[in-house]
């Protein structure tokens, strides 16, 4: 389950900290070619222009403002009895 704490909800707050006078909204949601990841752009404008953040989510379902690591190879030796 997702915690309150890395929610999409509470990721957009923390960055963008929208208002009723400059609110956010969901410009573009995808997945990524690879591994079929979401990821969401979220647009707010601001004073200065507007601002574009994309957020990805990973695995355990949280949601940061970096892609998730790329799953690498792995090899794993074990002991045989001779």
């Amino acid at each position: 389950m997702i915690t309150a704490e890395k929610s999409l909800h509470w990721a957009v707050d923390k960055w963008l900290a929208p208002t009723p006078a400059m609110p956010a909204r969901v410009a573009r949601c995808c997945r990524t070619g690879t591994h079929r990841r979401r990821y969401v752009c979220i647009e707010a404008l601001r004073p200065g222009g507007l601002l574009s953040i994309f957020f990805f989510r990973h695995d355990d379902g949280t949601w940061n403002v970096f892609p998730p690591a790329a799953e690498r190879p792995a090899m794993n030796g074990y002991r045989r009895a001779a």
